[in-house]
């Protein structure tokens, strides 16, 4: 009968423990900005950024085409509130590709970026750079792209 209480109760402890990381939910982020650099130096390799003040941001808008910042709907982020999440293609040399931030989700760890190429090009003849910019509620938690 010891068994049994035993079995049970051990059986019990590991079915009511649970991940820290299954927990998931979504995350609401506000577009700041989309599209492609254009005419510009195109020295910005691929890559993904966690924006978490001024001094990053301006760097960012420094390295785009001013035709791109001109698409830039928000330029002062309060980063007391928020940090901001960009991603930066590829060069490509036709139009019409994208990338594009399609989820953020959160578990009690981590802030999870799902990146995607929503839009796959060939459709002109200019070299492009597809970027995607979004900010968030600042979070202390790592931040991962897929």
């Amino acid at each position: 009968m010891k068994q049994i209480i035993l079995f049970l109760s051990i059986l019990f402890l590991i079915t009511s423990c649970d991940s820290d990381d299954s927990e998931v939910s979504e995350v609401q982020f506000t577009v700041i900005a989309q599209g492609d650099v254009y005419n510009g130096n195109f020295e910005t390799p691929k890559l993904n950024l966690v924006i978490k003040n001024n001094e990053q941001w301006n760097a960012l808008k420094n390295s785009m085409s001013s035709y791109s910042v001109t698409k830039i709907n928000e330029t002062d982020i309060d980063f007391t509130k928020y940090e901001v999440i960009a991603v930066v293609d590829q060069v490509y040399r036709s139009g019409g590709y994208s990338i594009d931030i399609t989820k953020i989700s959160q578990n009690n760890r981590n802030i999870i970026v799902k990146v995607d190429q929503l839009q796959k090009g060939n459709l002109t003849s200019v070299i492009t750079q597809p970027f995607h910019i979004v900010k968030i509620t600042k979070t202390g938690k790592r931040i991962i792209f897929k």
